[in-house]
């Protein structure tokens, strides 16, 4: 059957509009999902109490975070009779519930990791999760701190090597450097936080891509404070993985699925208009 110069131009729309939305699924099947992004399963110790810190509280399908690094939550982080408290009141993550806070001095660190499988090397994923910045109360002396996560995904995971002497300090030793374990894995870093004295950066969600160069990787964050700095001032990061691992589409994949649905909608416009004895 022969389709008229509007029949045509409607079949080009209906055409256009199922790429776009088909595009926009393949955008969001790419995208890493982390079962235990919000920390909410644990075997060890309660987030939020003494005891806390990520190696006692022992969060499931994660390792490492040793250090000063702690699965805590709103209370437990507001608790001044806690380990580690910040300035605040520090506002809780938009998904509520369990969320990693990591001192950023290189000193009290180190990475931690999420063991991912089904990937496919070479293919590249994205994922998004919120993060936060604060510091210690009695900690800041006038100074503002800076705090960002180092991401990576590789068949090892991070280590850091301590400047100074591996020395910590209240002044000075900035040259501390930070190395993922797999010279093929994939690295990429958050927007830097900048938290003046006394304060907090709030919560906001950030995405990062990587890519696998396995079908197993570990995914793996690393508070990065001040640049590498071991002054103790001390910059603290904070981490909630988004929608507890959920594919969140990106801008771009949801723009894709609006244009889709609008132009499904000048199709069946287009189709009328065309056909206008079957409206």
């Amino acid at each position: 059957m022969r389709l008229s110069f509007l029949g045509r131009r409607c079949m080009g729309i209906l055409i256009g509009s199922v790429v776009a939305i088909a595009a926009a699924a393949d955008a969001r099947a790419q995208n890493l999902v982390v079962t235990n992004g919000d920390f909410a399963k644990y075997t060890g110790t309660t987030p939020g109490t003494s005891g806390d810190s990520f190696t006692n509280v022992k969060p499931t399908g994660w390792s490492g975070g040793g250090g000063l690094i702690f699965v805590t939550n709103y209370s437990g982080v507001n608790n001044q009779g806690l380990y580690l408290p910040v300035y605040g009141p520090f506002p809780n993550s938009p998904l509520g519930g369990n969320f990693v806070e990591a001192d950023g001095n290189p000193f009290y660190e180190s990475g931690f990791s999420y063991l991912l499988s089904g990937l496919v090397s070479g293919q590249t994923y994205t994922l998004s999760f919120f993060q936060a910045g604060g510091q210690q109360t009695g900690f800041g002396n006038g100074l503002h701190t800076t705090e960002q996560w180092i991401v990576g995904l590789g068949t090892s995971g991070f280590s850091d090597v301590i400047g100074n002497g591996g020395v910590d300090h209240y002044y000075g030793g900035n040259d501390s450097t930070y190395s993922l374990g797999d010279p093929h894995g994939s690295v990429a870093v958050t927007p830097l936080m900048t938290t003046p004295s006394g304060g907090v950066t709030p919560w906001e969600q950030v995405t990062v891509s990587l890519k696998a160069d396995a079908s197993t990787d570990l995914l793996s964050f690393l508070a990065w404070g001040d640049n590498g700095n071991t002054v103790n001032l001390p910059p603290i990061s904070f981490l909630d993985i988004a929608g507890n691992g959920a594919a969140v589409p990106e801008p771009a994949s949801l723009a894709l699925i609006v244009i889709g649905m609008l132009g499904v909608g000048a199709y069946r416009l287009c189709r009328r208009r065309s056909n206008p004895s079957k409206v």
